[in-house]
């Protein structure tokens, strides 16, 4: 549901476009279902609106579940409001375990860096953004992308899936102490090794490479500590990577799951850095 701090849709997007990150099969497919058949879903603003910027939107669901929704295919109407392609992932969640998320993500920033004039996307401009267990997704992105293989026989994997940028919307960061246990657990299993759990704390990989943070989230969230977001803009400020926190006072996890004041609140204000950053216009 939009807020009605936002701005009216301008006009009818493009007709949504399904299709599967790998028509052939996924590495490490468990079987052959709906769930074993990563996908992303492609949402052009309407002609004559768009502005080059793109978003790819990963899902929260505590890596159980995906929140396709409000956590997706209605942020993805909302950004092409604003002229900016909206990329929809349905990841693999549970029974699958890292890295088969972190692979479908890198697979889906990949497939929309070729395809990416043939959408109308400027480059230097997609990024990516994560609710949740999806912002925690959107972050190991952020902290563990690469260049892709230039001697790949399949051109998907030859791209890059460094995000532009990184919108994080109350994400789970860290494997530490102030973790969300489900997500952990879902993820790596219940008896995750310590090295796994560090590699996957993303506030320990920030680097000068990161790239630039929108974050926010609420001081009263009782799901995902607020500690998350502060050790990731933490880490993004002792880097040099440009980065935002909007810090909420009120509201708990979820943000109001798609409606009221700090859902509208968050938008808003994501607008206004995507704005700064020179995002939302051509």
């Amino acid at each position: 549901m939009e807020s009605s701090s936002t701005a009216p849709v301008r006009g009818c997007a493009e007709k949504p476009a399904t299709s599967l990150l790998w028509p052939n099969g996924a590495p490490g497919a468990k079987g052959d279902t709906d769930a074993d058949r990563p996908e992303i879903t492609v949402r052009l603003p309407p002609a004559g609106t768009a502005n080059g910027s793109a978003v790819v939107i990963f899902p929260g669901g505590g890596y159980g579940n995906l929140m396709m929704s409000y956590e997706g295919h209605d942020i993805a109407h909302w950004l092409n409001g604003y002229g900016v392609a909206g990329i929809v992932l349905k990841y693999r969640v549970s029974p699958y375990r890292h890295p088969v998320p972190l692979l479908d993500a890198k697979r889906a920033l990949r497939t929309v860096r070729l395809h990416a004039a043939e959408w109308g996307l400027a480059p230097g401009r997609t990024g990516v953004m994560g609710f949740s267990a999806g912002g925690h997704l959107a972050a190991t992105l952020a902290t563990h992308f690469d260049a892709g293989n230039p001697r790949a026989a399949d051109p998907v994997e030859r791209q890059s899936c460094r995000p532009d940028f990184a919108i994080l919307v109350y994400p789970v960061i860290t494997m530490g102490e102030q973790t969300h246990g489900g997500s952990r657990d879902n993820l790596l299993g219940p008896d995750a090794a310590p090295a796994e759990l560090e590699l996957l704390s993303n506030e320990r990989h920030v680097t000068a490479q990161t790239p630039p943070a929108f974050l926010a989230h609420s001081v009263q969230d009782s799901a995902v500590p607020v500690a998350n977001s502060r050790l990731f803009h933490t880490a993004l400020q002792a880097s040099g990577v440009p980065a935002e926190f909007l810090e909420l006072p009120t509201g708990d996890h979820g943000l109001g799951c798609g409606q009221g004041a700090e859902w509208a609140c968050w938008q808003a204000n994501c607008l206004a850095w995507l704005k700064a950053r020179h995002l939302l216009t051509n």
